[in-house]
């Protein structure tokens, strides 16, 4: 027991040691990789090249990290190595190859971080000379030959090539520095091989300088091809051929000899030894051309002639007459051969046959024949035959011509008075070419001839009336002794617009506000007419809109002092010319319930005014005779009654007196009270008074002790009453009213009764 707690003490001793940590983590990071090759990286063959690849490691330990390092060649992994060392890591090509050229690169991974240098590009220059081995130097003819090209120490991809007296005869591509071939000769004599290569390195490619030469003699099998044929000479059409094809040998064994005959792409006949064939001689313009083939292993020997062999007569020719014809017309078609060997042939024993599926034509003369041209096209060929030979004529087709339908008359786009105008004239069937002619009235326009279908007929002209355009008429022909001529030209003529002009409705002094406006446009020319109303200094329409008749209208339904400016209108057809009206210049007035509400307000205001002033008015001459106030005193009174007159301040007359009577104080403009014998009289009168003014001129008292007011005569106005009769009630008496000038600035004026002196006649009061 106590030897394990020993053990465990000395492990844990150990796993806890001071100089140790737990878990530790190795840190590091990779700071720099470059790549270089050396000694450079353009170099010749057999230099020793080194690619280095150097690291900047830094680490936080002590301890080695596993660097794994790859080298890459033109994108592909060429090498790769695992190693703990810091030093740079080399990459060793000893004696370096063209092989070897390309761009390489170098990464390198720790601990699952990578990181590639730059690229870097070698250059490898010079290639070994080639060396070129046959196994042979003496053979014959077929006999197989084998050639080995080597390229010593090269290495890669290379492309080999083999040469019979300069001429490329193999190619060979491998992946190792040597190529075998396998050579045949067709011809005797002394044959010249050398070789060459070429190393690929995409995207170049090199090529070595020529191998040594090597001379192999080829000789010759005796075994020839032998071509006879029976007859050679002055050999016509229908002339029996006979052709032989053999082999001539003296020692050579003919087993496995193959003989070919044939007529340039024809195989005739084929045997071992020995091949016949009988034939009729056809000419051909290059003559018959025979071989005889003789086939033995990998030899091949042939043998040729060429027979020229004269035409007996001509392949026939196949026509039409006319050139043209039309649907159901007649025609005729004639087969002849244009030439023919008379020394072995008469014209007569030419026979001609016509081949027409459907539609026979009736035979005349020898190759003459006719009939009917069909609503469509048809192919027709025909044979000539003479002493079994039968030619072919090239097939004819014949396509009938449509006779041109009555032409059509239109006019192309638009018709616009004043403008050029395009007539276009066009027939609904026809065969090209037609013939199209315009005509204005009896006198022609001009022609034009219409060769493609998508070509069209169109004349130009120029018109100073619309009715003008009804005059033109259009002929068509292609082919007819005489056109047929179209119905006259009925097209509508747009006449650009003219005299725009803006009116309103109502009148312009009739224009009110809460009423509607009209704004009405009226041009003339050919609608439709597109019509645009504006407000001077808005570049906006107000409205647009299209009319079928030449005028049209923008109504404001309810109109204020905003709509009040100037209008103008512009209008446009199909003309395309944009005319402007006059501007007419708009005055809303206000509304007529407006003015009669300000006239009555007014009205009203001037009552009230007048009413005012004249309250205010009468108030102040109401203190004035107030204060004017005077007693009339009669000339006979019946009672004891006087007059008193009272003056106010506001009078003419300062501190004006009182004068009173029985203590009763009666103004010249009080009611009089009327007398008892009159109350019946009184009764039928007005409660009020009528008041009467009199103006009276008083001359000033001489009498010193009055103190005069002012200079001049004064005028003071009296208060009469008139009887309900009309006339101023005088009472019983007769007198006159003495108007009293009292100073005012007299204080006791109002305690004091002046005494009237004498009394002078009053005027009469005014009815």
């Amino acid at each position: 027991m106590g030897l394990l707690l020993l053990l465990t003490s000395t492990l844990l001793s150990s796993y806890f040691h001071p100089g140790s940590v737990v878990n530790a983590q190795h840190m590091f990071t990779i700071r720099d990789i470059s790549l270089s090759v050396e000694p450079s990286t353009d170099v010749t063959r057999g230099t020793n090249v080194t690619v280095r690849c150097q690291v900047t490691v830094s680490s936080s330990g002590q301890e080695a990290l596993s660097r794994e390092y790859t080298i890459f060649k033109d994108g592909s992994i060429v090498y790769t190595k695992t190693t703990s060392s810091s030093e740079d890591f080399l990459y060793l090509l000893p004696e370096a190859r063209v092989s070897n050229s390309g761009k390489y690169k170098c990464k390198i991974n720790i601990e699952g971080k990578q990181s590639t240098s730059d690229a870097k590009k070698l250059s490898v220059t010079g290639l070994s000379k080639p060396d070129l081995h046959l196994n042979k130097g003496v053979v014959t003819e077929g006999e197989e030959l084998t050639a080995r090209c080597m390229a010593p120490g090269e290495t890669g991809s290379i492309f080999f090539y083999f040469y019979d007296n300069s001429e490329e005869v193999q190619e060979k591509r491998v992946n190792s520095n040597q190529a075998v071939a396998e050579l045949r000769f067709s011809s005797i004599g002394n044959h010249k091989i050398h070789c060459a290569y070429t190393v690929l390195i995409t995207p170049d490619s090199f090529k070595s300088e020529e191998s040594n030469s090597v001379t192999v003699s080829v000789k010759e099998i005796s075994i020839t091809p032998v071509l006879e044929i029976s007859p050679q000479y002055k050999i016509f059409e229908g002339d029996r051929l006979n052709i032989f094809c053999s082999v001539q040998t003296s020692q050579h064994s003919t087993e496995n000899m193959l003989l070919y005959l044939s007529e340039g792409t024809s195989l005739l006949s084929s045997g071992t030894t020995k091949v016949n064939h009988s034939m009729v001689a056809l000419a051909k313009a290059a003559g018959l051309m025979f071989e005889c083939r003789m086939e033995m292993g990998h030899l091949v020997k042939t043998a040729t002639k060429t027979l020229p062999v004269t035409e007996l007569f001509s392949a026939p020719t196949l026509t039409m007459s006319p050139a043209e014809v039309f649907q159901r017309e007649p025609m005729t078609l004639t087969c002849k051969s244009e030439s023919f060997a008379s020394e072995r042939l008469q014209r007569k024993e030419l026979t001609y046959t016509l081949y027409s599926l459907g539609n026979p034509l009736n035979s005349g003369d020898t190759g003459v024949f006719s009939g009917k041209a069909l609503q469509h096209e048809f192919n027709y060929t025909c044979t000539a035959r003479a002493k079994g030979i039968e030619k072919h004529s090239e097939t004819l087709t014949v396509r009938p011509r449509v006779f041109v339908s009555a032409p059509k008359i239109s006019v192309y786009d638009k018709a616009i008075l004043g403008k050029p105008i395009q007539i276009l004239c066009e027939s609904d069937t026809g065969s090209l070419p037609i013939n199209y002619t315009l005509w204005k009235g009896y006198h022609t326009e001009g022609t034009t001839r219409v060769q493609m279908p998508f070509q069209k007929a169109l004349f130009t002209v120029s018109i100073s009336k619309p009715e003008e355009l009804n005059k033109y008429m259009c002929e068509a022909n292609n082919g007819r002794e005489e056109g047929l001529l179209g119905a006259r030209l009925t097209a509508n003529v747009t006449v650009p617009l003219t005299h725009a002009m803006l009116s309103v409705l109502p009148a312009l002094q009739d224009i009110s506000e809460e009423g509607h406006l009209n704004l009405i446009c009226s041009v003339q020319g050919t609608p439709p007419v597109t019509f645009k109303w504006y407000r001077v200094g808005d570049p906006q329409p107000l409205n647009a809109t299209t009319s079928d008749n030449v005028y049209k209208d923008y109504e404001f339904p309810v109109i204020s002092k905003a709509h009040s400016g100037k209008y103008y209108c512009e209008a446009f057809n199909h003309a395309n010319n944009i005319v402007r009206s006059n501007e007419v210049t708009v005055e809303v007035r206000m509304a007529v319930w407006k003015k009669a509400l300000i006239g009555g307000i007014c009205l009203l205001i001037v009552t009230v005014l007048v009413l005012v002033f004249g309250l205010y008015f009468r108030s102040k001459r109401g203190k004035r005779d107030a204060a004017a106030e005077l007693s009339v005193k009669p000339s006979s009174p019946k009672s004891d009654d006087s007059l008193t007159v009272n003056l106010t301040h506001d009078t003419e007359v300062y501190n004006a007196a009182t004068v009173r009577v029985d203590r009763a104080a009666v103004s010249v403009w009080s009611e009089r009270k009327p007398e008892a014998g009159n109350d019946e009289e009184n009764s039928m009168m007005s409660n009020e008074p009528d008041v009467e003014y009199t103006e009276v001129v008083h001359p000033r008292s001489a009498d010193p002790a009055r103190v005069p007011l002012r200079k001049g005569t004064d005028t003071v106005y009296s208060e009469l009453q008139n009887s309900p009769h009309g006339a101023a009630d005088h009472h019983d008496y007769q007198g006159s009213v003495e108007y009293a000038e009292l100073n005012g600035e007299q204080s006791e004026s109002s305690q004091h009764h002046p005494q009237v002196n004498s009394y002078q006649d009053l005027p009469e009061p005014v009815d």
